[in-house]
């Protein structure tokens, strides 16, 4: 891996890391916990895959969350379309919304980014 490539899996790392404090739940909302939300990331495609199906089989959420940001966000999209056509065809999985959005961040040198971010809110029937 190129220097440049380690320095982005650094800088993509750190932003999931900031989008998993903001998505956490604060004790002060009464909201319980958000096991059921998926960061898309570096892993493999297939980790995301089975993470998704898990939720929905082994820890019988009613709904999932997938989020990604940036260059990310396609591979979210594919994560769960494979999810439920191929594993839980039976399940009956629906898309409940999608979320897309934009986030402002400024860069070490001063310059202005915008980074593209998507969350899909799967639900079971």
């Amino acid at each position: 891996m190129t220097e440049k490539e380690k320095k982005q899996v650094k800088e993509d790392s750190k932003i999931q890391e900031e989008t998993k404090e903001k998505l956490k739940p604060k004790e002060t909302e009464g909201v319980l916990d958000k096991d059921n939300i998926i960061f898309v990331g570096i892993k493999p495609f297939m980790n995301y895959v089975t993470g998704v199906v898990m939720q929905f089989q082994n820890k019988n959420q009613n709904e999932v969350i997938v989020s990604a940001r940036g260059k990310f966000t396609s591979k979210a999209i594919d994560i769960v379309e494979v999810a439920r056509r191929t594993f839980l065809k039976e399940e009956d999985i629906k898309i409940k919304e999608i979320k897309i959005s934009s986030e402002q961040f400024e860069t070490k040198e001063g310059k202005r980014i915008f980074v593209s971010t998507i969350e899909i809110h799967l639900i079971k029937k």
